[in-house]
């Protein structure tokens, strides 16, 4: 019987799974059609039907049988039958929210218990929906938050008057500030096609074709198939949304790639990390974060990308470097001649699968306007201590605000992190007086880097199976990979001409354009411990100093630290001295 009873069930979730695709076709022709020339969707009926998808697909891919496996037959029927509850119960609360769904606007209705139960439930199937998605921390923080926000008289930045249950649910869930606000319709209107885009890209082997155009444009500098890598992961990044999938999609083909050429599995495990988190910051898409930033800020979706161009250049030239250093220090060669492909017509025409819808994508987007609402005011009572410890000075709210963004972001996605992140960060260094579009891009390149930055950093995490190397080593060489990129998202702020956007000043973009490959330059060799040849800890300690003064704000430091850099570089290559 138990044996019967288990192979009636492993036949189920087949069917089951079956049903969740094709649910996932029908979310994603309706994404086309919503981007489309065709008339959008109801609201109502995309919010609703992007939130239902979503769930019944999570519930029928991520079953809890599946997560928590057992041969015991009874236990897989419970496991079963919770998660029909689940369905069935959402299913009740997708109808309830249609039916209230026009009073939601004018706010003339009466929550009583039941539809408050309602509420609750829905909200804590979402809640178990991302936990199976994502892992247990941002339901944890999902949890906590609603429970915050009920209570009341709390110590410190954390006091509010607390809020009613009423009062939460309908927050949450019965008003377009919830799981049906802003975000959630940007998503469903906007960002979905793009993870379609990206789905089918993969699907149809973008991946291999960019990887040998990338191989063979890289083939004869110094660690070829790590370059390779980078502007692989780095296309894919843009567009996937999550470093995790892309380090998972793109990495499997690229870490075995880097480590045959003869790097440490570590090191290949964080270059692939290090590369595919930066697509998040990479225009056009930047893993859609883009879209809500443009719609936060009130500006443009192409200031968002034109401001995004020439740091993310600078941070993969710093990836670049800092594999190049690691490959002479390995002694390390260019690909041999008879490994390099040869790209043909056929290669470049199948390239247009990526390139043409890339295209597309820059020319028909362009951004509105999102209000985030902090119910309870804790963000401004943060802000308000930070700016209280910062004492006016710019450069410390800055640091903490650092600090804070990478503590926030880890283990988070991106778009999530970078909401939650600038809801608490985004304040405290706007009282100062920075461009809003700065203040966004500051706080989504730490969201960004949490992500190979040590204990959590789950890139880092994600790539280290597939390279066969530890995780926590291979995240610390992540982060000596992508140093630079710890320290443009200040020179954004003390130099915004670099941002194309904001306060541009010929004189100071050019002057700073000059200097900073210089300083790039220093701090990748630096970390790395190599340039032309293996450099001693004072010389490495020496090419950090110079790359800071490098980018001080008194010009006089500028200067002088700037000749002192180009003397090391120069003198390093042209003597066996370790400048």
């Amino acid at each position: 019987v138990n044996m019967a009873l288990t192979n009636l069930m492993d036949r189920s979730e087949l069917t089951i799974k079956k049903i969740g695709l094709w649910l996932g076709l029908v979310l994603s022709v309706g994404a086309i059609y919503g981007a489309g020339p065709f008339p959008f969707l109801d609201q109502g009926i995309r919010l609703g039907g992007a939130i239902g998808a979503g769930v019944i697909i999570t519930l029928t891919s991520k079953p809890l049988a599946q997560q928590f496996r057992t041969s015991n037959v009874k236990t897989r029927l419970f496991f079963w039958l919770i998660d029909f509850v689940l369905l069935f119960g959402f299913v009740l609360t997708l109808i309830n929210f249609s039916e209230i769904y026009e009073s939601l606007w004018d706010g003339v209705f009466i929550l009583e218990t039941d539809t408050l139960l309602v509420g609750l439930f829905g909200s804590l199937v979402v809640i178990e929906m991302v936990r199976r998605t994502f892992g247990p921390i941002l339901p944890v923080i999902c949890i906590l938050a609603i429970i915050y926000a009920h209570l009341g008289n709390l110590p410190g930045i954390f006091a509010h008057k607390g809020f009613s249950f009423e009062e939460v649910i309908q927050t949450v869930w019965y008003s377009f500030s919830g799981i049906f606000g802003r975000p959630t319709d940007i998503v469903s209107s906007i960002v979905l096609v793009f993870i379609v885009f990206g789905a089918v890209l993969e699907a149809s082997g973008a991946t291999s074709i960019l990887l040998k155009i990338a191989t063979a444009a890289t083939a004869r500098i110094r660690g070829g198939t790590a370059h390779a890598a980078i502007v692989a992961s780095a296309m894919f990044g843009t567009i996937s949304g999550s470093p995790v999938a892309n380090v998972v999609g793109t990495g499997v083909f690229t870490i075995p790639m880097i480590k045959r050429q003869g790097f440490k599995n570590s090191f290949a495990g964080a270059v692939e990390a290090a590369a595919s988190s930066g697509g998040q910051f990479t225009p056009p898409i930047m893993g859609a974060v883009a879209f809500i930033m443009a719609e936060l800020i009130g500006r443009p979706y192409i200031e968002v990308a034109i401001a995004a161009i020439l740091p993310a250049l600078f941070y993969y030239f710093s990836l670049f470097a800092a594999v190049y250093s690691e490959a002479v220090k390995l002694g390390i060669k260019t690909l041999p001649k008879e490994q390099r492909p040869v790209i043909t017509k056929n290669d470049w025409v199948e390239a247009m699968r990526f390139i043409v819808p890339l295209i597309v994508v820059i020319i028909v987007l362009f951004g509105a306007v999102i209000g985030v609402v902090s119910l309870t005011g804790l963000a401004g009572n943060f802000a308000t201590l930070v700016g209280e410890l910062a004492q006016g000075s710019l450069f410390i709210a800055l640091l903490v605000a650092m600090l804070a963004s990478l503590l926030l972001g880890m283990g988070l996605p991106t778009l999530p992190a970078y909401l939650f992140i600038v809801l608490f960060v985004g304040p405290v260094v706007e009282k100062l007086g920075i461009d809003a579009l700065l203040i966004h891009m500051f706080v989504l390149y730490y969201g960004v880097l949490s992500n190979v930055t040590p204990p959590v950093a789950i890139a880092a995490y994600a790539a280290a199976p597939i390279a066969g190397s530890n995780p926590m080593s291979t995240g610390f060489q992540a982060v000596k990979i992508a140093a630079v990129g710890f320290l443009i998202p200040f020179i954004l702020v003390y130099y915004p001409s670099i941002s194309l956007i904001t306060h541009f000043q010929w004189e100071e973009f050019i002057w700073i354009v000059f200097r900073l490959p210089i300083a790039v330059w220093l701090v990748a060799t630096g970390f790395i411990g190599c340039d032309k040849q293996a450099l001693g800890f004072s010389a490495r300690i020496l090419r950090l100093i110079v790359a800071v003064l490098i980018l001080m704000l008194d010009p006089l430091f500028q200067v002088m630290s700037t000749v002192v850099g180009l003397a090391i570089i120069f003198l390093h290559r042209i003597t066996k001295f370790q400048w």
